[in-house]
């Protein structure tokens, strides 16, 4: 029986707001001067992790959830594709403001296996950084009209955050994240992206990047909702976990280890990426150093586990 966790290595995505954080926080090694994504935990087409340890080192997480499915307690669709993919994003200057579609556009128009609902945990963030979170228009019209026109002023609801912040993000919703903002986002595992405006920026060829208004008109949520999250939190041993959002596509926790805790896995598999610190994880006989930049999986095939040590995680499960 698999009785490792899964270790990962980032993919890293160029972006044309992208800066060296991901390097100068997490001492990656990134190959762009302006490196904008690290996918941590992908099994996306577009950007699968490499498994860096065990007896699947060299796979890349697709393949192993094609080839090993039994790991994540996959029984059902065999076609079924990996549901989640999480990110870290270094906003070196505003992301462009987009919305994404749910699963059944998704599906229809796209044709991707998912939706996009997501959530942001927001790692650092400068001196009155803030996001675009929603709009202000009261019906299909009037947004169309807004778009139309160019009122973006009016539109778009801005918000300021902190570090430590959490944002859950459903799909329909208007946002973006703006400059100086280093976020980890959890998400469900999909690519699709419709731009509604990005500052009319260009390239370095002097090109603008496309819009999507047609795509984003049709799928963004009229009048904008904000969702009313049940955060709870509790405390076992030296573990202290809060639940950020439990929603239909995922859950996501925060959990801060001051000492020791031992762990019974009852997910059908567990993300976990370490945020802050360092810690100790023992699993059977195995014992795992991990630091902040670690991502792994604890597959299905673990029963139970233990950490010792001062750091915080992000940890989400379906």
């Amino acid at each position: 029986m698999y009785q490792q966790p899964i270790f990962l290595q980032p993919v890293f995505q160029e972006r044309i707001w992208g800066g060296k954080k991901l390097h100068t926080e997490f001492s990656y090694t990134i190959p762009y001067e302006k490196t904008g994504e690290a996918w941590v935990i992908s099994a996306h087409p577009n950007g699968p992790s490499k498994i860096t340890n065990g007896p699947l080192k060299g796979m890349n997480l697709l393949d192993a959830w094609e080839k090993h499915g039994e790991l994540f307690n996959k029984t059902t669709d065999l076609d079924e594709a990996y549901p989640l993919l999480v990110k870290i994003l270094d906003a070196n200057d505003n992301l462009s403001v987009q919305v994404h579609p749910d699963d059944q556009y998704a599906r229809e128009i796209a044709n991707e296996s998912y939706g996009k609902t997501e959530c942001w945990y927001v790692l650092s963030a400068e001196e009155g950084a803030e996001l675009i979170i929603g709009h202000h228009a009261q019906s299909r019209k009037e947004l169309e009209d807004m778009i139309d026109k160019g009122k973006w002023d009016d539109l778009l609801r801005k918000v300021k955050v902190k570090t430590g912040d959490f944002v859950y993000v459903p799909s329909g919703t208007i946002h973006a994240i703006g400059k100086g903002i280093v976020i980890l986002e959890t998400q469900q595992s999909s690519d699709i992206t419709y731009r509604v405006y990005d500052y009319d920026r260009t390239d370095d060829k002097g090109n603008t990047r496309e819009l999507h208004l047609q795509q984003a008109k049709e799928v963004t949520t009229v009048p904008h909702v904000s969702p009313n999250l049940e955060q709870t939190e509790s405390t076992k041993e030296g573990l202290t976990v809060k639940k950020l959002v439990e929603e239909q596509y995922f859950s996501v926790y925060h959990w801060q280890l001051d000492g020791g805790c031992s762990q019974t896995l009852t997910e059908d598999f567990l993300q976990v990426s370490v945020i802050e610190g360092e810690a100790s994880l023992e699993v059977g006989e195995s014992t795992f150093d991990v630091k902040k930049g670690d991502h792994f999986i604890l597959p299905t095939t673990i029963d139970s586990y233990h950490l010792d040590g001062q750091a915080s995680f992000i940890v989400s499960h379906t």
